[in-house]
């Protein structure tokens, strides 16, 4: 396989309930941000579509968003609904490795935050102004703003 095509691809999901905004704190013992504050998400994986039926001949859909549902409720015990998309950003590894990771935004349906203790440790539902305080990953506040000002836009229509 060529390397230079090979890529991790995340999927992660800004979550509001009730005006605020679910951020979730990375074990310290996490590879990728080691003890930082980010949104829940994860890779995919093969795995995540491969045995489940085609929903075209050829081809599996919305996987973006079957992965995100599936991961935040394993991460977090959350269910979430009425997803969107945010942004897409890359980084490298330390291992060289890159990772594309697609944001996605999504409302609260159900469920109380029980979180996967061994990669997430701590969470908060927080404002705009409440995720100032927390040493979330590089660009994720910047998200959060987006999706609130894209729901505040869909209130005032």
């Amino acid at each position: 396989m060529n390397e230079e095509v090979m890529h991790y691809v995340s999927v992660t999901a800004i979550i509001r309930k009730n005006g605020k905004y679910l951020v979730c704190k990375r074990s310290a013992n996490e590879k990728a941000f080691p003890s930082k504050w980010c949104v829940p998400g994860g890779k995919i994986e093969k795995n995540d579509f491969i045995n489940t039926p085609k929903d075209t001949s050829a081809h599996w859909l919305d996987i973006f968003e079957k992965v995100v549902k599936k991961e935040v409720l394993e991460e977090t015990g959350v269910e979430i609904e009425n997803i969107g998309y945010v942004s897409s950003i890359a980084f490298l590894r330390n291992n060289g490795c890159s990772t594309i990771i697609v944001s996605l935004h999504a409302d609260y349906k159900s469920g109380e935050v029980s979180l996967k203790k061994d990669e997430l440790v701590d969470y908060a539902w927080v404002s705009i102004e409440e995720a100032k305080n927390y040493d979330l990953i590089e660009n994720i506040y910047e998200q959060i703003v987006k999706v609130d000002a894209m729901k505040s836009l869909c209130r005032s229509t």
